[in-house]
């Protein structure tokens, strides 16, 4: 029999689970070894597992030995110190300012974007949600800090940094949702989420959902992490 592996990613429904696509991008895209526990969202084995490892109750939580990290900023950063590998931030103090800024506004903010578009791998949605003043305002700030970042920081790749860095992890669920509910972009906004849906990870993530026997009412979806 093999040796384990020392890390496990617990997550929840990859069609539907924004915060676990997060850590496990990081965790695909930086080729560290990791086992993978999906636990079906809104069910008694989903709370009777959690309720074991976290108090926090939620989705994603990764288990490393002795260590538990839940969250998924917290177990980028975790990952980030514990494996030189999984360095996932600029290596400039300017740009690396800018990134954990901008991942820190993704994870607090642009609640009437994920209200209004839960995400979804598996449906085109284009033209069913209602086009607020509020969501609108999320997604032209989530386009202002592509274009943006691109712009200062995106030579020498495709991505907000140029290469696969931890703001990248943050947005890709952001590009999911994009792609799901036809949100239409700027040149420079759809160049990004192409390449993020275009890597390889990405695909897999989606492969994955599209294989899911589950299916969950989008109605019971205000935080995937529940």
């Amino acid at each position: 029999m093999g040796r384990a592996m020392s890390m496990t990613l617990v997550i929840g429904n990859k069609n539907y689970s924004s915060w676990s696509l997060r850590p496990w991008l990081v965790l695909k895209a930086k080729g560290l070894a990791f086992d993978e526990e999906l636990l079906p969202l809104f069910t008694p084995e989903f709370r009777a597992r959690l309720a074991e490892i976290t108090p926090a109750g939620r989705v994603p939580v990764l288990l490393d030995g002795a260590i538990t990290v839940w969250d998924s900023l917290a177990i980028i950063e975790y990952l980030n110190d514990r494996h030189d590998a999984a360095r996932v931030w600029p290596a400039e103090t300017a740009a690396r300012a800018q990134a954990r800024c901008i991942a820190a506004e993704m994870h607090s903010g642009f609640t009437a974007l994920r209200g209004a578009m839960p995400m979804n791998c598996r449906k085109d949605l284009r033209g069913r949600v209602k086009m607020t003043d509020a969501l609108k305002a999320d997604i032209d700030r989530i386009a202002a800090i592509w274009r943006d970042t691109r712009a200062e920081h995106g030579a020498g790749g495709p991505f907000l940094f140029g290469g696969f860095t931890a703001a990248d992890a943050m947005f890709a669920p952001v590009a999911s949702r994009f792609r799901t509910y036809g949100v239409d972009l700027d040149a420079a906004g759809a160049e990004y989420m192409d390449a993020i849906l275009s890597m390889p990870e990405m695909k897999e993530w989606y492969a994955a959902a599209e294989a899911e026997p589950w299916v969950v009412n989008e109605d019971e979806l205000p935080d995937e992490r529940a």
